[in-house]
């Protein structure tokens, strides 16, 4: 049975989600504490610490006399419309748009939005380091043993339980373990299709697909999509009729990068649809543990009957990100895909392999979901608030009901590849919208993950994007002031780039630190003179003695005047004296 600190979390996290997703209105009365004990079977003292979590959390007030209520949250933005990519297919060309984006995103020493990546405070890592160095110590044999096969019984068992929660009923012995949710996807792609074939999915789309896609030499069809419910099967249907689509790739809980997900209406549909046609479907549920609404959570698989919908995994976001387990099942085309698993990679490391069926098998994991989703969903509320805030006027964003990706739509005439180069000139990495898609649109578009770290840096980073963003700004940075920006940039707890103020006077260096650099001041003049005023600088006096060191020349200076001679006082003094 639950511990009273588990019921109390429980009951705090379904209101919570209710809130979010709009079930429970603004100012709306929430039931007494009586009421809710009465309601959840628990004690009084449960119902009372289930709401102070909520008032925690900013979405619960309480009123003298009259009781709770859901707060009056601050005006965000409005969500982007349901998109409206090409009615054809296009081929894909984005794989070195995506390296050199993806490459900024995880260098070191860079404020990141670019990666869809949770860091490590989500997760239990002396938890994680304890089952590694256990399951290595148990199974050491295990490191020299060259092992083949679809991967270990245990982890197979470990998620096909795991997969109940998907609403899935799977055999371990139909489930193939994989390096990587991708590696699942492209296993899986090349089992129904080939080169050439027609593949649909949503718009805009994850770039790792879109990736796979084009180095399969697959064509990419994208459907229509809403910010919150997901791929539009009526769409889908007519593409259907009209282009020769030989399988489906989507992501139904979730969707990246607009965090849409399909209703449980829609998921039944959508199973007839694939399995009526003959077609088949993709679908990754990497994030689904993620969504706040349980419904979310089921698979379109739990309601395919005929094996038509393929189920590619991986912890690499809920549980274990650097262990690298991924999993597919793929219904009717299982064969196919085992024998690619064993021609292309092999069999998995088997002593990780036991160490995620044992993190799998944690008793403490729903727990962990429950807390990870509630600290995102508090990040993303405040991720939005200061895109509200800082970003220009009309932009819209997505209001995700779980995950940690937010789509950011701005106006048309910001340039989101521009404001790209202009955010790495102050060390932040975002994702430009022109990613996500094989045409050329979402170019006033960006994709921001806030998994990652979340303090005052990111915080403050976070507005810079928005001032960046801004038309002025923008259009500064276009001008080719990045070059010089880059080159003298100092990050800040704010993502400014400007030298410290001890080291200006008169809009001139007056003292240059020992590795401290130059300011854009001196990045316009020759290389030359650049080192002529540095070593002129270099044989300053101190700035102490620089007002008795002037006198001293200007009288040195009046006395040869009156002999009757002519000198002139050396560069230093006179730059000092200026």
């Amino acid at each position: 049975m639950d511990s009273p600190g588990t019921l109390y979390l429980q009951i705090a996290h379904t209101l919570a989600a209710s809130i979010r997703g709009g079930v429970l209105a603004r100012g709306e009365r929430l039931p007494s504490l009586r009421d809710l004990a009465a309601q959840h079977g628990v004690s009084l003292s449960t119902a009372v610490q289930a709401y102070r979590a909520l008032e925690d959390m900013r979405l619960v007030e309480t009123r003298p006399r009259s009781g709770f209520f859901v707060a009056a949250r601050p005006p965000k933005p409005p969500v982007p419309e349901t998109t409206r990519p090409p009615a054809d297919s296009r081929e894909v060309g984005i794989d070195a748009q995506a390296a050199h984006a993806m490459r900024f995103a995880h260098e070191e020493g860079y404020i990141t939005f670019g990666a869809a990546a949770p860091s490590d405070e989500l997760f239990s890592v002396e938890r994680i380091r304890r089952t590694v160095m256990r399951a290595a110590q148990r199974h050491r044999a295990a490191l020299c043993e060259y092992v083949l096969g679809s991967g270990h019984e245990t982890l197979r068992r470990a998620i096909a339980r795991h997969a109940l929660r998907l609403g899935c009923q799977l055999k371990p012995r139909d489930i193939v373990a994989t390096n990587s949710c991708l590696e699942s996807i492209t296993l899986c792609l090349r089992a129904v299709t080939q080169p050439g074939d027609v593949v649909a999915l949503e718009s805009p789309t994850y770039f790792g697909f879109l990736e796979i896609l084009q180095s399969l030499h697959l064509r990419a069809l994208e459907i229509p999509t809403h910010p919150r419910d997901g791929l539009s099967l009526d769409a889908l249907e007519l593409a259907l009729d009209t282009q020769p689509v030989k399988a489906l790739l989507l992501s139904p809980t979730l969707s990246n990068p607009m965090g849409g997900s399909l209703p449980t209406a829609e998921r039944k549909r959508l199973a007839r649809l694939v399995s009526a046609r003959g077609i088949a479907m993709i679908e990754d549920v990497l994030h689904n543990d993620l969504a706040e609404q349980e419904d979310k959570r089921r698979a379109v698989r739990s309601f395919d009957p005929t094996g038509h919908v393929m189920l590619c995994g991986s912890f690499s976001k809920t549980i274990a990100p650097g262990l690298r387990v991924g999993w597919v099942e793929a219904g009717r085309w299982t064969e196919p895909v085992r024998r690619m698993k064993m021609a292309t990679s092999g069999s998995q490391t088997t002593f990780i392999e036991l160490a995620m069926a044992e993190l799998l098998n944690h008793t403490g994991n729903e727990a962990g979901f429950r807390q990870m989703r509630h600290t995102i969903g508090v990040r993303v509320d405040e991720a939005r608030r200061l895109i509200a805030g800082s970003f220009p006027k009309g932009t819209r964003v997505t209001d995700p009901a779980g995950g940690y990706i937010l789509w950011v739509e701005m106006p048309r005439a910001v340039d989101s590849q521009a404001l790209f180069t202009a955010c790495l000139a102050e060390r932040i990495a975002i994702a430009p919208g022109t990613l996500f898609s094989a045409s050329d649109r979402y170019r006033h578009c960006i994709r921001l993950g806030v998994g990652g770290r979340w303090d005052d840096t990111q915080r403050h980073a976070l507005m810079r994007v928005g001032e960046l963003a801004r038309p002025d700004a923008a259009g500064h940075a276009r001008a080719g002031d990045r070059a010089s920006a880059r080159s003298t940039s100092r990050v800040t707890s704010c993502g400014s780039a400007m030298p410290e103020a001890s080291n200006m006077r008169g809009n001139r260096l007056i003292d240059v630190k020992p590795g401290s650099v130059l300011t854009s001041l001196t990045n316009g003049w020759p290389r030359s003179s650049r080192k002529k005023s540095m070593r002129a600088r270099s044989r300053q006096p101190s700035t102490r003695n620089a007002s008795r060191a002037s006198a001293r020349r200007r009288d040195a200076v009046a006395s040869s005047r009156r002999a009757g001679t002519s000198r002139r006082a050396p560069c230093s003094a006179r730059y000092l004296a200026s």
